[in-house]
């Protein structure tokens, strides 16, 4: 198998839809933080379709992850040269494979904060967006209710971990 990359998304079959446009003229006007299937499906996805239509191409996105398992996504969409596949399933059970090229930077923010906040910052960003999917209300599996005693949610309760900069 041959792996996705800006070199070699050309060298795949006639059924599987790719950019058309050229990549190189996407700028940021996005940074999205949580760059997860269910972003990569809807947002990324529909601006990909807007950039083959000749448009949008100056809402591309910089994902950004910020917890520790993201840097998996941070080392694949790199290795992708931040392309992706999305195969979407049609009611008639066919499969619709196409290739997103919307995504054209991405930021593991614990390697590098002020980067994320600089790009955020930058005057072409004109939305920071984010998405809360089931894995961030903390629910617990089997009663529903928020999971208070989950380690992440106590260790943002410790005492002064929320103090301004000044506070130290």
């Amino acid at each position: 198998m041959v792996a996705l990359n800006a070199k070699t998304v050309r060298e795949l079959p006639d059924e599987v839809a790719v950019p058309g446009y050229d990549r190189s003229r996407v700028t940021v006007g996005i940074v999205h933080l949580g760059v997860g299937g269910f972003h990569r499906a809807h947002q990324a996805m529909y601006l990909d379709r807007l950039m083959a239509g000749g448009e949008a191409l100056d809402w591309g996105i910089c994902g950004v992850g910020v917890l520790p398992a993201d840097r998996a996504m941070a080392d694949a969409l790199a290795a992708q040269d931040h392309l992706y596949t999305l195969v979407v399933k049609h009611p008639d059970g066919r499969y619709e494979p196409r290739v997103i090229g919307s995504i054209v930077d991405y930021l593991f923010a614990p390697d590098d904060p002020e980067a994320v906040v600089e790009r955020m910052a930058a005057p072409s960003t004109r939305i920071v967006s984010l998405t809360v999917t089931e894995g961030g209300y903390n629910l617990h599996h089997v009663t529903g209710e928020f999971a208070a005693d989950n380690p992440d949610v106590q260790h943002d309760l410790m005492p002064g971990r929320h103090r301004g900069p000044a506070s130290g």
